[in-house]
């Protein structure tokens, strides 16, 4: 009795429903000849006829037919239920979304436009995880990831990853100090952090001015406070400072400001979760608002 299979329970309702093997056959898309062998098996196992043939040569239930038909019916119920219930759970953004990406990106740009994305998507539980390593989406370490360079493992297939935006970046001064701009020392990076191409534009441009950078940080929201104290220039992502207060942005002439891709990785099974899209499409608006396109 244990053994009875859903897949047999649609040839006994398919058979109730058309009288016959041959209509039974067409609604399962198999043959008559497979159905007469299925409700043979099963028959067997259950150890009772569940059809008889009648006069005319319907094919009808007995009495315990009816009782496989009708339980058979309730369980088809329940599975186009969940199946109408995964459907529309697929079509909601609810549930967690753990989404790492640097830190001066969660602070002055994903925080600062998630009530919207909340709001629309009460469901949604986000969350927001400043570090500065790369955590790994394969093991689960987070669901979806924001990189400031082309992942080095594009074949990765459990990672799909796409560039959403670029980074512009430009030199600050605090608000007031313009004139003085090119009499201020410049912030730097320390050592540490000479592998990105922003940190080693500034160091070049130290090395250039043959003085010393005023203060050295390995963060760049660090950097911005400098900047806004007044300790000196700092160069600093547009889309970060166009809504803080307390800086001015310097012209200055030269063609080789360092450009950074931005990438979002995303766990590849998890991709085409309406929660993951919600996120996805939200960071898209971030990065390309029209406050963005500005900077």
């Amino acid at each position: 009795m244990h053994d009875i299979d859903w897949n047999d329970l649609r040839y006994v309702l398919a058979l109730a429903r058309g009288h016959s093997f041959a209509a039974a056959g067409r609604e399962t898309k198999t043959d008559a000849t497979t159905v007469g062998r299925r409700l043979r098996l099963l028959e067997e196992r259950l150890g009772t006829a569940l059809f008889q043939r009648d006069a005319g040569g319907s094919m009808t239930p007995t009495q315990a037919g009816e009782i496989a038909v009708a339980r058979a019916e309730a369980i088809e119920a329940e599975i186009v239920a969940l199946s109408g219930a995964l459907e529309a759970a697929d079509l909601t953004a609810f549930g967690k979304v753990r989404l790492t990406a640097p830190p001066s990106i969660i602070n002055r740009l994903l925080i600062p436009t998630a009530a919207g994305l909340l709001s629309h998507h009460p469901g949604l539980q986000l969350e927001l995880i400043g570090d500065a390593r790369n955590f790994n989406l394969t093991r689960r370490e987070a669901d979806m990831a924001l990189r400031l360079a082309r992942p080095a493992d594009m074949a990765n297939s459990k990672v799909v990853a796409r560039r959403i935006a670029t980074l512009n970046y430009a030199v600050y001064v605090a608000a007031g100090k313009r004139d003085q701009a090119e009499r201020l020392p410049w912030l730097v990076y320390e050592d540490g952090m000479m592998h990105l191409p922003h940190a080693r534009w500034i160091a070049a441009q130290v090395e250039k001015s043959g003085e010393g950078g005023a203060l050295a940080v390995n963060d760049a929201e660090a950097l911005l406070q400098a900047a806004i104290a007044g300790l000196g220039r700092a160069l600093l992502p547009a889309i970060l400072v166009e809504r803080v207060d307390g800086l001015c942005r310097v012209d200055i002439d030269d063609k080789t400001l360092p450009v950074r891709e931005v990438w979002l990785l995303t766990h590849a099974e998890l991709r085409h979760l309406a929660r993951i899209r919600a996120v996805a499409e939200w960071l898209d608006r971030v990065f390309h608002s029209p406050q963005s396109k500005e900077a």
